[in-house]
């Protein structure tokens, strides 16, 4: 099993590959091919897809939807660092290797 990663602030995140996304009404679906699973990532989670299509780092993902949002720092980590812990557990993306 693997060891369940501990994201901070600091630590910079990329999409995995081999997840095909399509959009539906507004919200991402995905299809993990690996896995063969479908998740509805709504349209936040789509916005957070959309935004580490490069890598980034856990602080420029919050920074980037309290702009598009106009949420409050501390909700935004609250609700934001579990989905993105929940994704790298399911393995749709992961901790971008250090250069």
């Amino acid at each position: 099993m693997k060891k369940a990663e501990i994201l901070s602030i600091d630590t910079v995140l990329v999409q995995c590959e081999g997840n095909i996304v399509s959009d539906m009404d507004g919200e991402k679906v995905m299809l993990s091919i690996q896995q063969g699973k479908y998740f509805n990532l709504g349209q936040v989670g789509g916005d957070i897809w959309s935004i580490i299509s490069t890598p980034r780092s856990v602080k420029e993902i919050l920074e980037s939807l309290q702009q598009i949002y106009e949420i409050d720092a501390d909700i935004c980590e609250q609700d934001v660092i579990p989905f993105l812990q929940n994704l790298l557990k399911e393995d749709l993306i992961r901790v971008a290797d250090a250069k």
